[in-house]
């Protein structure tokens, strides 16, 4: 990803300022405001589909609107091309005009004729000024065309200069479906509009009478992907966002690309506050394929080009609800298909995430400290979340997820209504508490003290593994590992049961017991012999066969290991990696 050199355009001052004021003037006009609404409103959100991707792209519209509760004058049907892209008149044509179309027909939005004067570069006409809307967002359904292909034939901006590629008029259909309110402006195509409404606070600003209509879409490799999306997030906004989180910075310095992690380390920062289990890695590679992320919410990294480590090699598990974000320039170059980011992710159970599907520049990028400090601090939906972290419209991004997504965090404040009987089970409840009092200054012996006296230890696998943890922080390896023993003899999750598997054998090597180590990593791999990284656990496993003088062992795990990666320089003989 290139790091953005240059300011990226904006809309015309004359347009910004409509976007900023229309609301105030609408107000006048009609005598209502744009929150305005009663529980007897259906949700303002809007499904498109495809109707030339029968039936899939229908039955996910249906199904969304279900299970959302919209009526059918929600549901809108349009034929596009079937494939990701279309051509900028395919969109214009097809998509852009007949949607604004039908949207005004069902009274979805209103608008307002007006007549803009002419000046002496333009004549006079009649413009479109959204007054009114039932809708602030819209889902795009499985089958709807992704991007929009460089249009070659477009002129280019009056102060355009050749090669430069941010004045490039490809764009995310979501991004510039975005300011559909503003049709009628005529706005560039050439390069990214500035998102006037980044890091708004008011959420009720972000509305078609102000010029935007938030975008996401319910999208995926499959259209059973798509059609999940919405419930996984129903049950995380019942049930809370339960899982842990995980950052994966570079460590940088460089003053151009160290903004990525900074925004990554400002989430890290939110998910701590908030009580989330957290693991930052801050080494220069991405989490490699022996990484173990068990029962996952949050995810946030950057910058392999294709999904790697746990991601491909199946350590990764997502919880429902999981909101999950790999920052790559191209990370949506396909999203059905789980060769890109966005599509490994979402198929193997993330809710919600958020992609590129061109070179957006990294000033574009979402933000995604302020993402997650607005969907779970502030309790926004994910659109509102999403267009107040984005810093460009009418450009690269693409929104992955129920538009309405509202998650609850365990423990704390319900940012969301409990709308089912089920409940936060109480042991992330427990969990989250503990380290937001970590988190607040409490020592670790007084955390220890707070798990122990709790009864839900007793039965909950993650609070054993967090004990053991903490044990294990205090130098009290022998009490870590009757914890993780005991962890392992209760319900859990299968990422989480290997997990526990390898922390016992670790902890064994920390103790000395060598024997019962090495016994703990042949189970594991007797158990796992699908695990994404075995060279690791022969790596861990070969020292100690060779330090009990278990030959034969040593030689099978041996030559397993050289078929696997092959040698260059043998580990010394009796070396016992994690021990000094």
């Amino acid at each position: 990803m290139l790091v953005m050199r240059r300011r990226f355009s904006v809309l015309t001052a004359w347009g910004r300022t409509l976007v900023l004021t229309t609301a105030a003037a609408l107000a006048s006009i009609t005598g209502k405001t744009a929150a305005a609404a009663s529980e007897s409103v259906p949700p303002p959100v809007a499904v498109v589909y495809n109707a030339n991707v029968a039936p899939d792209s229908r039955l996910v519209a249906e199904h969304y609107a279900r299970v959302r509760g919209l009526p059918a004058t929600h549901v809108i049907g349009l034929p596009l091309p079937k494939g990701e892209t279309m051509t900028r008149a395919e969109f214009r044509a097809q998509l852009q005009e007949p949607l604004i179309q039908e949207l005004d027909r069902r009274k979805l939005v209103s608008f307002y004729s007006a007549i803009r004067p002419a000046t002496t570069n333009r004549p006079g006409e009649v413009i479109r000024i959204p007054v009114q809307a039932r809708i602030r967002y819209l889902a795009l359904c499985y089958g709807v065309p992704a991007k929009i292909a460089e249009d070659t034939n477009a002129p280019p901006p009056a102060a355009a200069k050749p090669g430069v590629p941010m004045q490039q008029n490809h764009a995310a259909v979501d991004s510039e479906l975005a300011l559909l309110p503003l049709l009628d402006r005529k706005l560039s195509i050439a390069g990214p509009a500035k998102n006037p409404f980044f890091g708004f606070t008011n959420f009720s600003r972000l509305h078609p009478t102000n010029g935007l209509l938030m975008v996401t879409r319910l999208d995926g490799p499959s259209a059973s992907v798509a059609r999940s999306l919405v419930d996984k997030a129903i049950e995380a906004e019942a049930r809370g966002l339960c899982g842990r989180a995980y950052f994966d910075t570079r460590n940088l310095t460089e003053s151009g690309y160290k903004r990525g992690d900074d925004w990554i380390n400002a989430a890290a920062t939110v998910a701590r506050d908030l009580g989330f289990e957290c693991a930052v890695d801050n080494l220069p590679g991405t989490f490699d394929a022996a990484t173990l992320m068990p029962q996952i919410a949050l995810y946030a990294g950057w910058y392999d080009g294709s999904p790697s480590g746990p991601f491909l090699a199946g350590g990764a598990e997502f919880q429902p609800g999981a909101i999950a974000y790999h920052l790559h320039s191209y990370n949506a170059n396909t999203i059905r298909n789980a060769s890109s980011w966005v599509g490994n992710l979402l198929a193997s159970g993330a809710a919600a995430t958020i992609g590129y599907v061109h070179e957006p520049f990294l000033d574009t990028t979402v933000q995604v400290g302020v993402l997650y400090s607005k969907l779970l601090k502030e309790g926004a939906t994910f659109g509102e979340a999403a267009y107040c972290a984005l810093p460009a419209l009418s450009w690269q991004a693409t929104l992955l997820g129920d538009p309405l997504y509202r998650p609850r965090v365990p423990g704390a404040a319900a940012n969301a209504p409990d709308t089912t009987s089920r409940r936060t089970p109480s042991d992330w409840v427990l969990l989250h508490a503990v380290n937001r009092r970590l988190a607040g200054g409490d020592s670790p012996a007084q955390a220890i003290a707070s798990l122990q006296a709790a009864p839900e230890t007793r039965t909950s696998a993650l609070l054993q593994q967090k004990l053991a943890d903490l044990l294990l922080l205090s130098d009290n390896a022998s009490r870590a590992l009757e914890a993780l023993n005991a962890a392992s003899k209760l319900p859990t999750t299968p990422v989480q049961r290997q997990a526990l598997q390898l922390a016992i054998a670790r902890t064994l090597v920390k103790l000395k017991r060598d024997s019962d180590a090495l016994a703990a990593y042949a189970r594991f791999l007797k158990d796992n012999p699908k695990f994404g990284s075995l060279a690791t656990i022969y790596r861990e496993a070969i020292p100690l066969a060779r330090a009990l003088e278990q030959s034969r062992l040593a030689e099978e795990y041996q030559e397993k290991l050289d078929r696997l990666a092959p040698r260059t320089n043998p580990p010394p003989t009796g070396s016992v990696p994690g021990r000094p």
